[in-house]
């Protein structure tokens, strides 16, 4: 049997499988923070949701009260004044057919993608690239509109992305490990109330089934959902 590290050991001796209360919960993953460099943190949720049935899909964005510890990369499909406009907000690369080219060439560097309306005829041709990616404009989420520069200061402030996966799980990421544990306890809630108010009218039961925090070197901690 191979030997497990120290740190290894050390984790199994904190982790738990009973669910606890948010703060605890952090308190808990905290105790993970042994790694040299600043792990970042994710929340999962197991929702009681039909994926196959599209009225109850979960899927949106938040601006997180205390971001999520880095820059974001951006990218704008705009022309004239909107471009002007996303590039002033600080967008990393606008551009149009020149943008579109780059990215169907292989060139993916960047954590958002938001299009002026008038340009989703160059951007729907890029759907089997960013679509997978979860990367694909669109109005539901916010990142095809006409204000292209306000959606490029929100990412930049620290906006995230979700939408649930084929078994009806939601995640994202709402911090660092370094992040103050009130910070990032109030990233975590607000990410929790979000979907909470996200709840399709029809799905009966319990809507959110599992919590759990992790971190980018850490075992999971459950959350009391």
């Amino acid at each position: 049997m191979a030997k497990k590290s120290k740190r290894y050991e050390s984790m199994a001796k904190v982790s738990t499988r009973e669910a606890l209360p948010l703060a605890e919960a952090i308190a808990r993953l905290k105790e993970f923070g042994t790694t040299k460099f600043d792990q970042t943190v994710e929340v999962h949720m197991r929702l009681g949701i039909d994926p196959k049935q599209a009225d109850q899909l979960v899927r949106g964005s938040i601006v997180l009260p205390h971001g999520i510890g880095k820059s974001q990369r951006v990218v704008v499909f705009a022309k004239g004044e909107l471009a002007d406009a996303a590039q002033e907000a600080g967008a990393d690369v606008v551009g149009q057919e020149d943008l579109a080219k780059r990215i169907q060439e292989g060139w993916l560097d960047f954590d958002a993608c938001i299009a002026a309306p008038d340009m989703m005829g160059v951007v729907g041709r890029l759907g089997k690239v960013l679509g997978p990616r979860g990367l694909m404009p669109s109005p539901r989420s916010g990142t095809v509109t006409q204000e292209v520069a306000k959606v490029v200061r929100e990412y930049k402030a620290g906006k995230v992305e979700f939408r649930n996966d084929s078994g009806g799980n939601v995640h994202a990421v709402v911090g660092r490990m370094s992040f103050d544990p009130i910070k990032l306890q109030e990233n975590v809630q607000a990410f929790l109330d979000r979907i909470v108010s996200m709840k399709p009218n029809s799905v009966k039961g319990s809507f959110v089934r599992t919590i759990a925090l992790c971190a980018t070197m850490s075992p999971s901690v459950r959350v009391a959902a």
